[in-house]
């Protein structure tokens, strides 16, 4: 029995294989330095055209340190990443928050179409299968593929996704903070000498979490549909008054999108001195819309900035892509995929 200790505390991952590690990661990084903003754009973007509310995105790329050790670990003696580079799914990882726990499926499912899913796993539910409450999170492994808009760079990458609320996620965050963080040495340890107190605190914190979100979910159902809007044909457009108005002339096929994202609309419009709800109304026709959809062909339910955007696209073609290219806080981005879709458009057309 001594002897197997002796050896299982010798084992560990070759030298040669971080170094074949840290030469490949070191190369991708030179290959790819805006790896991270890249993907946020594309997640905001993304999570922007579909009209998901959400309350934020953030990406971050594995530091060395991180990648190295997470590369040497062992179980059982036996190294749990072989092929370090191929088995770690999180060199990127992505993690979004939203506001309440309604629009975690419509994310998931926008995920899914967007991008290919190697892995899903619910965590909220393995804890209350466990028979407690504790950290509440979505995990999805994604690989890139060439439908990815925004990233043809990076076909075939593989990179993790977490999807939370905001409560969730100030759990989580708390938690790791009082469990790992200032107890480095039982971290590594992988023992737990927190007071038992404090379990059931953060336990009973789960609880009330669940209990909050559950709340914010009934109040945001009760109030999603309640947007005041003056029908006259004469009135004018404003930022506030874009979502009734719209919702009354599309009706319920285009989700409502972040409520940030009217004051970009109202400035797409007013390029085109678009000003009031019958400009707006005669823009979105059915048959204008009807055009735009089956030339798109979307991968998600746009929301509503979204599809009134591509209709004015649609309608201006490239006057719409110099009018506005330059409107929003990503403009290299966005005269890219305007020029995109504008050629999607026209062959639809053409087809």
């Amino acid at each position: 029995m001594p002897e197997k200790k002796r050896e299982k505390s010798h084992a560990k991952v070759p030298d040669t294989v971080i170094a074949r590690l840290g030469s490949t990661y070191f190369a991708w990084l030179d290959a790819h330095p805006d790896a991270a903003v890249t993907f946020q754009q594309s997640l905001v973007e993304l999570l922007g055209d579909a009209g998901v509310t959400y309350d934020r995105v953030d990406v971050r790329v594995k530091s060395w340190p991180s990648l190295k050790a997470k590369a040497r670990k062992l179980q059982d003696g036996v190294p749990v990443y072989p092929d370090p580079w191929q088995d770690i799914r999180d060199v990127i990882g992505a993690r979004i928050t939203v506001l309440h726990s309604t629009e975690i499926p419509a994310v998931l499912t926008l995920l899914a179409d967007e991008f290919e899913v190697l892995r899903s796993v619910d965590k909220a539910q393995e804890t209350r299968v466990s028979g407690g409450f504790g950290y509440g999170s979505h995990h999805l492994v994604l690989k890139v593929t060439g439908e990815s808009e925004g990233l043809d760079d990076y076909v075939g990458t593989v990179f993790e996704v977490q999807v939370r609320t905001v409560l969730q996620h100030a759990w989580a965050e708390f938690e790791h903070d009082i469990r790992y963080k200032r107890s480095p040495g039982v971290a590594r340890a992988g023992e737990n000498d927190v007071d038992p107190q404090v379990d059931r605190a953060f336990t009973l914190a789960a609880g009330l979490i669940e209990l909050a979100d559950q709340q914010f979910d009934q109040i945001a159902g009760r109030t999603q549909s309640q947007h005041g809007v003056e029908t006259d044909v004469t009135a004018e457009l404003t930022p506030e008054t874009l979502p009734g108005v719209l919702t009354v002339i599309l009706g319920s096929r285009f989700p409502l999108s972040r409520a940030g994202d009217y004051q970009f609309l109202h400035e797409l419009l007013r390029t085109h001195d678009i000003e009031h709800v019958s400009q707006l109304a005669e823009l979105a026709n059915p048959a204008n819309i009807e055009a735009v959809t089956n030339s798109i062909n979307y991968a998600f339910v746009p929301g509503q900035v979204r599809i009134v955007d591509d209709l004015l696209l649609n309608q201006f073609g490239a006057e719409h892509v110099e009018r506005t290219a330059e409107t929003g806080n990503r403009p290299r981005l966005r005269r890219e995929r305007l020029k995109k879709r504008l050629a999607t458009l026209r062959e639809g057309r053409s087809s």
